[in-house]
Formats: structure tokens, C-alpha cells, sequence
């Protein structure tokens, strides 16, 4: 039955309407606007396809396209390949430490991408340490990781624990009498894996695959400081919007416009997928973890502690520089200090302040904004509020720097100034990070009956006092996982603040980018231990609000 456009004079009405305004300006408006550039000659003021038969017909640009999809492909695929046997393993078998190493493989996921791009820079780089040793000791000229390698590497590891997370959700629901069977049977444990477990999960590995397609598709920091000549199409919109020399609006704009229709399509791919392929798995005897033994019992151990090691090393590895000593902020010298710490809080604490002003205030909007949504998605039914569903998810998916170029767009002159402000980023994380809060709620109001509502309103409540007193303090479970997921992600945001910062709102972030930039390695190393704990205090929280031991979707 089609969904009819509900427009009653009551609460959740004008709540609907509100949220339509604040998406629309915020959203669409800017969105409308790069299309509206991407098409315009700026000295006639005439339609034209000038900029992108320009994008189409050289390859130095559409190169970049195919780069793209080439890392982002070969990346997801590596992901599942690492995250599908792990979560098995760590779901089916007992493992020495396992509610750790589920600790780990979060803290791996949670840290910016371009943060393991700086770390493996300091291991494989031209003047890494595993690099110099390698040359030294092999007498090879290995010239590091740089280009397409050292990008894959960086997502492969810090991709697949979102596919991990996914597939052990769904485990959870596996009956294993279906495996108990096929061993039975004389099927094999590869046999079992591929024509039963990945069968069953295929619906969940799609859609968590297509997350991290997009992601990947996305992502900035990493292809910038680790892919030198490998050009990737985030990178090239930030240098064509940024560029001191040549930079073009109108092209930028064209770009920015092509990876919205690209990334657009594969959202809606996605719902597509996860609407006709799923289906509901009642465990009706849950898998338990088995004990294996002998050489087999050692073989995973290993393959798990192996898959944890490499992922969390990046964070081992900024936390352990950060306590070196520099000569300049880019020599290590060999001993212990507390310099670079010293440098960044002693000398200039606006980084860490704004980080947390701005993620508080970002984080405060998102709980009153997105637990609306979700409220009115969820119980209130209609075109609106699906339309106000769907264009909510659009930044999550669009690429943090084509947003932040539409907000230059939408908000550079009056009458909404906002560039250069605080309040531009703060709205930029609301929008981008939002739909964790969200997704969260909307599931955890899913499983309360309307029946508790419907009793409330017989009794004379008004919708107001029902959903502040009942409804309300049934959701704050869903409600304080979405947050902490969209503070982690918000603290961590690097593509769209590059493109909005001034000096007075550079956030952790911008920072670390622009130290690694610079060769500073201690300071960025600093910078970074500081989000890195941050992210694990907020999944300690997560945890004890919770009262859960491993994170699954």
C-alpha cells in the first residue's frame, strides 16, 4: 500500500515539518547548489556541459575515477576476506582473550583512516623502520608503500572489523544444528564455511560490504597522504576547490556532482539489497563456541592474533612515538621525552578545546534531532517523514569534502554568512553523523509495542508528556549507543573540517594533517594518542552503559 502524505495540526506534525526546514537548508539546499554550479557558465550565466565533457574526455581527471573504484573495490573484497573468517573464528571457537581482542578490532575501526596511513608512513615508508631495515639487511631499494599497495593495505586493515561486527551479529542468529549437520554429513569445515555459514550471512556481508564500499569511495586523508601519484577522486576535488594555482569552481563543482550521482546510486543499491535479500534466522540452538585442539586450536589462535596485531598497530605505533624525542618535531633522536605532548597542550590547547566544544554542541543537536526523526519515522508513517528518512542518510554516504564545498557554496555570503564560523562545522557533523543516532533509535523503538503509547494516551496523557515519560526512558539504550558512535565519528571527521577550518576552530583532526604535512611526526603522534584515548574511554562508556562485552550489528 503506498504511504499517503499525513498532515494533521498536532505535535509530531509540526515536528515533521521543522525537521523537513533544517534538512532542506542544511541538506538539499546545498546539494541544489553544486548542481546548479556543476551546469552554469559563470561569465554567461547559461546552462552548459562544458565542465563535465572537460572531466570525461581527459584522463588525468576520469583517471582518478577509475582509481577510485579500482582501490575501492579490491579493498571492500579484501575486508570481507579478513573480517567474514574472523568473526567465524571468534564466534565458533574459544579464544585465550577474545573479549580483548573484540575490544581491539573496535579501537582498530573507530580511529580515522588517515591516522593508519601516517602510522604505516612510519613503518613503510621511505624512512620507515621496517623499511631501513629491510634495505639494510636484504640490500634491496624497497621505496615504501606509497600509491595503490599502501592504500589498500591502510582500508583493508582498518575496514574489516565493520564486516566483522556485521557477520558476528548474524552468527549469533545461525542455528548450528545446520552445521552440526553438514559435519554429520562429511562436509568439510571449508565446505561448511562456504556452502553454509556464507550462504546464511550473505544478505548481512552485502550490506556491510556496501558501507564500506562507500566509505572507502569517500575517504580523504588516507589516498592524500599516502597515495603520492595514485589520485583518487576525494583528493582531486580538494585540490581542484583548494588549489592556490588553476582551482575552478564550477569544475570542482562538476566533480563534486559526479560523486553524489555515484555514491546516491549505491545507497539506494543498498537498500535495494538489504530489502529483497534479507531474511529473518531464528536460532533455535544458538552457535556456542567449541574448543578446538591440537595443531588446529594453535592455527587459529595464531591467524586471530596475527589479523588483531596488524590491525591495531597503528594505534600502537602513534602511541608509542608520541614518547620520543625529536630534534626539531622531526628527527627522533633515540631517547624518551615528553616534548611533543609539551608542544601541542602547553604552547596550544585550541585543537583539543575545539574538538570537544564542538563535538559536545555537535553531539547535543544530533540526540534533539535525530531521536525526532527516528521517533517520527518509526510511529508516525507518511511520505514526509520517509522523505525526511531518506535525505538524512544522503551525508552519510556523500564524501565529507564535496559537503563541505557545498556548504562554501550555500553559506559564503548573506543572508546565512556562516563560513568561517564554528557553527558551519558544528551543523557539517550534525548532518554527517547523525544518522548513527538514528539508525540506533529507530531500532531500539522498533521493539517497543505502540500498545505502551496507545495505554498512556487512554489514561489523558498528551503526546508530549507519553513520549517524555514513557517513551523516552525506554529508548535511552539505543539513544546512548547511537551517541557514542556519532561523538567517535564526529571527533574523528577530517574531510569536511580541511574544507571549513579557520586558526580559530582547528580541531584534532586538522592538526594531525597538517603536522604529518609539515614532518612534525611527534606532535602528530601526540595528537593522535589524545583522539585515539578518547575513542577508547567512549567505548569503555559504550560498554558499561550497555552492559555489553563485543560490539555486532
Amino acid at each position: 500500500m503506498k504511504e499517503k502524505l499525513k498532515l494533521r495540526p498536532d505535535l509530531w506534525t509540526g515536528a515533521s515539518l521543522l525537521v523537513f526546514a533544517f534538512c532542506a537548508l542544511f541538506i538539499l539546499l546545498p546539494l541544489a547548489l553544486v548542481l546548479y554550479k556543476a551546469v552554469l557558465d559563470p561569465v554567461t550565466g547559461e546552462y552548459t556541459t562544458e565542465y563535465l565533457t572537460k572531466f570525461f574526455t581527459k584522463r588525468f581527471y576520469w583517471q582518478a575515477l577509475v582509481n577510485s573504484l579500482e582501490v575501492t573495490v579490491v579493498a571492500t573484497a579484501m575486508s570481507a576476506f579478513i573480517g567474514v573468517p574472523m568473526a567465524y573464528i571468534m564466534t565458533r571457537y574459544r579464544i585465550f582473550g577474545a573479549a580483548a581482542l573484540n575490544v581491539l578490532i573496535v579501537i582498530s575501526y573507530l580511529s580515522p583512516p588517515f591516522i593508519g596511513a601516517y602510522a604505516w608512513i612510519q613503518l613503510l615508508g621511505r624512512s620507515g623502520v621496517i623499511t631501513q631495515w629491510v634495505n639494510e639487511s636484504f640490500r634491496l631499494n624497497f621505496d615504501g608503500i606509497y600509491g595503490f599497495a599502501g592504500i589498500l593495505l591502510v582500508f583493508s586493515l582498518q575496514s574489516f572489523p565493520l564486516i566483522y561486527m556485521y557477520v558476528s551479529g548474524a552468527l549469533k542468529n545461525l542455528d548450528s544444528s545446520l552445521i552440526e549437520a553438514a559435519e554429520c554429513l562429511g562436509c568439510s569445515a571449508l565446505g561448511r564455511m562456504s556452502r553454509i555459514v556464507i550462504p546464511l550471512v550473505m544478505p548481512t556481508l552485502l550490506a556491510g560490504s556496501l558501507l564500506i564500499f562507500m566509505r572507502v569511495f569517500s575517504d580523504f586523508g588516507t589516498p592524500m597522504l599516502i597515495g603520492e601519484g595514485f589520485k583518487t577522486m576525494p583528493v582531486l576535488v580538494y585540490n581542484q576547490f583548494m588549489s592556490e594555482v588553476g582551482g575552478d569552481d564550477g569544475f570542482a563543482a562538476a566533480l563534486c556532482l559526479i560523486v553524489v550521482v555515484m555514491t546516491v546510486l549505491l545507497f539506494f543499491a543498498q537498500r535495494i539489497i538489504s530489502q529483497r535479500g534479507s531474511y529473518a534466522m531464528t536460532a533455535l540452538k544458538p552457535m556456542k563456541r567449541i574448543q578446538a585442539k591440537g595443531l588446529k586450536n594453535v592455527l587459529i589462535h595464531l591467524v586471530a592474533y596475527t589479523v588483531v596485531a596488524l590491525a591495531i598497530i597503528p594505534q600502537a605505533v602513534v602511541v608509542y612515538t608520541s614518547f620520543l624525542e625529536t630534534e626539531g618535531g622531526q628527527v627522533y633522536t633515540g631517547g624518551y621525552s615528553l616534548e611533543s605532548y609539551y608542544n601541542i597542550l602547553a604552547k596550544d590547547t585550541n585543537a583539543v578545546f575545539n574538538t570537544y566544544s564542538l563535538g559536545l554542541a555537535a553531539i547535543l543537536l544530533i540526540l534533539c534531532i535525530g531521536v525526532t526523526v527516528a521517533y517520527l519515522t518509526v510511529r508516525h508513517r507518511s511520505l514526509l517523514n520517509h522523505v525526511i528518512d531518506v535525505v538524512v542518510m544522503f551525508p552519510y554516504i556523500i564524501p565529507g569534502s564535496v559537503l563541505g564545498i557545498a556548504f562554501l557554496f550555500a553559506f559564503n555570503k548573506p543572508p546565512l554568512l556562516l563560513a568561517g564560523t564554528a557553527f558551519i562545522l558544528i551543523i557539517s557533523y550534525v548532518i554527517r553523523r547523525m544518522p548513527y543516532t538514528v539508525r540506533s533509535t529507530a531500532a531500539i523503538i522498533g521493539q517497543i509495542s505502540p500498545s505502551v503509547e496507545e495505554a498512556s494516551v487512554s489514561l489523558g496523557a498528551s503526546d508530549s508528556t507519553t513520549f517524555r515519560k514513557i517513551m523516552l526512558p525506554m529508548m535511552i539504550p539505543g539513544i546512548l549507543s547511537g551517541a557514542i558512535m556519532s561523538w567517535v565519528t564526529v571527533i574523528s571527521e577530517l574531510s569536511s573540517s580541511i574544507i571549513l577550518y579557520t586558526s580559530q576552530t582547528q580541531t584534532l583532526t586538522v592538526s594531525i594533517y597538517t603536522e604529518v604535512i609539515r614532518g612534525n611526526y611527534g606532535n602528530a603522534s601526540a595528537f593522535s594518542t589524545i583522539l585515539t584515548i578518547t575513542s577508547i574511554v567512549s567505548l569503555l562508556i559504550f560498554f558499561r552503559l550497555t552492559g555489553r562485552r563485543d560490539v555486532s550489528m
